[in-house]
């Protein structure tokens, strides 16, 4: 295949995934990496894509967010390995709030049965994997659904949020760095998470490392009102000492 029927391949992929990663890309088109990165690269100087750690996003693509079953299967691994990591940073007992995100679901399918730790979500599928946990305290948070997200948000979620202090907040996003802070595409679901980053001592972000240096529509936070960083090891020595710079711990699993 010659250079530019795989870009024009690797941009049909990008509109319709929503992104494109450098490893899968390299994999589906049977070329190196470093191939991969030539093409995102051509494309990004031509305006059709926009370079992000690790991959790609359509132009334009900060307004877009793929459906819940593509985001739970992208970086799989990776988000395994981070919500395995996370498990550790909970306490044994006390108040957590977990957020709404793929990864913070997976961490609350690692929660042992006999847990006792309250725990509040605006999360339907959080809430659905610690249903049968009867030693541990679940409360919901109420609001509209989002269906993208199976995430309570608006006026409601923030009202139950406000009566709350939590030990820690195991908070999802869709983007970060150093200076956009953290972000994702709806302005009524940055709110909730806004919220629950100013309800909890302690903050933990859960995120793979392809979302470092994306950018999205709605910022939630920055980086300093973050205490611990869980990503995986794609995220450069560079790139996690920027981070700890402006102050959160950053583990890399």
């Amino acid at each position: 295949m010659y250079a530019a029927e795989r870009q024009q391949q690797i941009l049909l992929l990008a509109q319709q995934r929503g992104r494109v990663d450098v490893p899968s890309l390299a994999e589906e088109f049977g070329v190196t990496q470093e191939t991969v990165r030539r093409d995102l690269s051509a494309l990004d100087r031509a305006g059709l894509l926009r370079r992000v750690h690790g991959g790609a996003l359509p132009a334009g693509g900060l307004h877009l967010e793929p459906g819940l079953a593509e985001r739970d299967s992208t970086a799989a691994g990776e988000k395994e390995r981070i919500a395995k990591a996370a498990l550790g940073l909970l306490p044994t007992e006390g108040s957590v709030l977990l957020d709404a995100g793929t990864t913070v679901s997976r961490l609350a399918a690692l929660l042992p049965a006999d847990s006792t730790l309250n725990v509040v979500t605006n999360a339907l599928p959080v809430a659905a994997r610690l249903a049968d946990h009867t030693d541990l305290t679940l409360h919901l948070i109420g609001g509209r659904l989002r269906h993208r997200t199976q995430a309570a948000v608006d006026a409601w979620a923030l009202r139950d949020l406000a009566d709350i202090h939590a030990d820690l907040a195991v908070i999802a996003t869709n983007g970060f760095d150093a200076e956009g802070g953290l972000s994702t595409p709806d302005l009524a679901e940055a709110a909730v998470k806004r919220a629950m980053v100013g309800a909890a001592r302690r903050v933990v972000l859960v995120a793979d490392s392809a979302k470092y240096g994306a950018r999205h529509f709605a910022r939630f936070g920055s980086l300093g009102q973050v205490d611990v960083l869980v990503t995986d090891t794609g995220l450069t020595d560079e790139q996690a000492a920027e981070i700890e710079s402006l102050g959160p711990q950053v583990i890399r699993a």
